[in-house]
């Protein structure tokens, strides 16, 4: 997935709980936030640090959706698959209490027991969940259930079902499907670490219906998501029970008692026309006796993993239109150069965010007159989640800053 949906997504989750190490926002920040989304989150990509300004501006990544508590489940934020969201406009009128929803999880799991729960009611904030440790004999697994409302053809419903595109993505298996009503529904098999430096894994499904209701149904092969031991080789429900679980009428009720979400159709400021940046990347991959052993992207994002036979090595391009309004503040920065046409050319090395051992980053992001913007990042390993498999990136920043500045890019 592409950094800027990833960071986009961390906007939109913005909640009432976050970790400690993570700074609290008032609601009106948690508001402008998602207003931001639509606006910026194509201008925050690549690992960039102009990526990092929007963060400051109206949003921060958040420790969860799910849990309530200290001694509950507790669903944090994941860098490979967004969690649920409450993306509604507040709580409804508490009509369906957290008890209820306690009955209804009990009464959708296939027998077993269902101890140590926690819920919220559709009065409460930041929204209905219900979550426990289900046992079906075979070992004890936190699962939890989050429901919400969205705008059934808006941004994030379409994001909330669809599936991670990166390099060697990280999770067993992800698939898309519409069911017989229309609803929309991903079933995604990972690892709580996308490093899987644990063995705990995650499987969750996400059901978005034509009238808004969005339902998350997440579980694990532990009885708590982090710091547990696991406890079974596989969470209990398969892919069929998981979408039994959340295509469920029960949960109707409290989805109807909470407010429509607000239309969320702006278009991302990506651009829907100019060269396809897959076919314009590979074009500028210098000839240097590399060979690209995997390729992918779509629209303005592409990514090509190179390798020279000494270790691969990731690079990957976003190219943008109508950036020149939201980023000529954020590129107000000493290491910037400015060439005779006025294209702005930001160098910069540095590590790399996605958790891999001693991966390093160099990105080349131009930002031109007329609001064009090109940024090419390079990794030293060909996957930012796993260990660095080479000492530095495969392409140089004076290579990077030429696929960047390249005419190819302006169609």
């Amino acid at each position: 997935m592409p950094f800027e949906d990833e960071l986009g997504g961390a906007l939109r989750r913005v909640g009432n709980e976050f970790d400690a190490d993570r700074q609290a926002l008032a609601e009106a920040g948690e508001q402008r936030g998602r207003r931001l989304v639509a606006r910026r989150r194509a201008a925050v990509v690549g690992g960039s640090a102009l990526a990092l300004a929007v963060i400051g501006a109206g949003g921060a990544y958040t420790g969860g959706l799910f849990g309530t508590g200290s001694t509950g489940v507790h669903a944090a934020s994941s860098p490979t698959e967004p969690k649920g969201e409450t993306l509604g406009r507040g709580p409804g009128s508490g009509a369906v209490t957290a008890d209820q929803l306690v009955g209804v999880l009990k009464q959708l799991l296939p027998g077993g027991t269902l101890t140590g729960t926690e819920a919220r009611g559709t009065g409460d904030q930041p929204g209905p969940m219900v979550s426990g440790v289900y046992d079906d004999g075979k070992g004890g697994a936190a699962v939890s259930v989050g429901l919400s409302r969205v705008d059934p053809k808006g941004q994030d419903a379409d994001a909330a079902v669809s599936c991670a595109e990166e390099p060697r993505a990280q999770y067993d298996a992800c698939e898309t499907s519409t069911l017989p009503d229309g609803s929309r529904l991903k079933v995604f098999q990972g690892h709580e670490y996308p490093d899987r430096r644990e063995p705990t894994k995650r499987w969750l499904a996400v059901l978005v219906t034509d009238q808004g209701f969005r339902v998350d149904v997440q579980e694990w092969n532990a009885p708590a998501e982090k710091g547990a031991p696991v406890s079974r080789p596989q969470p209990p429900l398969d892919k069929g029970r998981l979408t039994e679980v959340a295509a469920s009428p029960l949960w109707h009720p409290a989805l109807n008692d909470l407010p429509a979400a607000a239309q969320d159709r702006q278009q991302p400021l990506a651009p829907s026309t100019g060269p396809d940046a897959g076919a314009v990347l590979r074009e500028l991959l210098p000839k240097n006796g590399a060979t690209v052993t995997e390729k992918g992207g779509k629209a303005g994002y592409a990514y090509a993993v190179l390798d020279d036979g000494r270790g691969g090595s990731l690079v990957q391009v976003n190219a943008q239109t109508g950036m020149g309004e939201l980023l000529a503040g954020q590129f107000a920065n000493l290491q910037t150069t400015v060439l005779g046409d006025g294209t702005k050319v930001l160098a910069e090395k540095k590590g790399g965010e996605k958790g891999g051992k001693g991966v390093v980053m160099w990105t080349v992001d131009t930002l031109r007159p007329d609001g064009r913007r090109v940024v090419v990042s390079a990794f030293n390993t060909a996957d930012q989640n796993k260990a660095a498999t080479r000492a530095e990136p495969l392409l140089t920043i004076e290579q990077l800053r030429q696929i960047a500045l390249d005419p190819k890019w302006l169609g």
